[in-house]
């Protein structure tokens, strides 16, 4: 097993692709906390891997806020006695709008869960990381909207900071024996859209034809192999990279 006896945490754990990566890190043996806002899904995904090689341990909460950023990680440490992996997967999706519509509560509801909540995690986690003296490893989930433009600008903006915030970190830690890589998923079969709300029809009109050229849609679990791939030894060399999972989107 690849993930045997390995502490982790996940966050958005409770649909699309991080439920496909619990389950999958669960069959490869980790411990995993399940972070989401809804329990009753967490405790679904909990009793469907009963029996697997590693555990689930819910845990629900909002990551747009510190504390709960703090204290999944402490459960993690006090469940499984350490800390392994940090997967920074919650998410949320803007309405598709451009700058000179930017609205100041979606600005920072957006932010707050897709950039400030994973800054937490990873404060906490490299910390955690520093006083264990061992290494870590963090997958931050981005997106292709972070460097091409997909998306409208509060998203976009939102994960070209993940992706920045992962490389700093990558740098910094590196001689700690700590990873920092991010997954940029293109077009991925998920709920994330249900979060858009009514889209901005300017910026819409703008980004379809884009969003037209992707290939068909990946999966989670294609996602999900991505995140094992870069969580287990076998990427040991790989720090500081942005593993583009898009079926070919943004090569051309």
């Amino acid at each position: 097993m690849r993930l045997h006896n390995k502490s982790v945490v996940v966050t958005g754990a409770s649909s699309g692709m991080g439920k496909a990566i619990v389950e999958t890190f669960v069959r490869e043996g980790a411990y995993v906390i399940a972070v989401a806002r809804r329990r009753e899904k967490l405790d679904e995904l909990a009793a469907g891997l009963e029996g697997a090689a590693g555990k689930v341990i819910p845990f629900a909460g909002d990551v747009s806020k510190r504390e709960v950023n703090e204290d999944m990680i402490d459960l993690a440490v006090k469940e499984f006695g350490k800390l392994d992996i940090l997967v920074n997967n919650a998410g949320t999706m803007d309405d598709m709008g451009p700058i000179g519509d930017v609205d100041d509560d979606k600005y920072e509801q957006i932010m707050r869960v897709n950039t400030y909540g994973p800054m937490c995690a990873m404060r906490k986690a490299v910390n955690v990381f520093m006083a264990q003296g061992d290494g870590g490893n963090i997958i931050n989930i981005a997106s292709v909207g972070a460097f091409r433009t997909c998306a409208g600008v509060i998203y976009m903006a939102s994960k070209a900071a993940i992706v920045a915030m992962t490389k700093n970190t990558a740098f910094m830690y590196t001689q700690s024996g700590i990873r920092a890589n991010a997954i940029a998923p293109g077009a991925i079969a998920t709920n994330i859209g249900e979060s858009m709300g009514t889209p901005n029809m300017f910026g819409y009109s703008r980004v379809k034809g884009v969003i037209a050229t992707a290939p068909p849609p990946g999966s989670a679990e294609q996602i999900a192999s991505a995140a094992l791939f870069l969580a287990s030894d076998e990427s040991s060399y790989i720090n500081g990279d942005v593993l583009v999972v898009d079926g070919g989107w943004t090569a051309g």
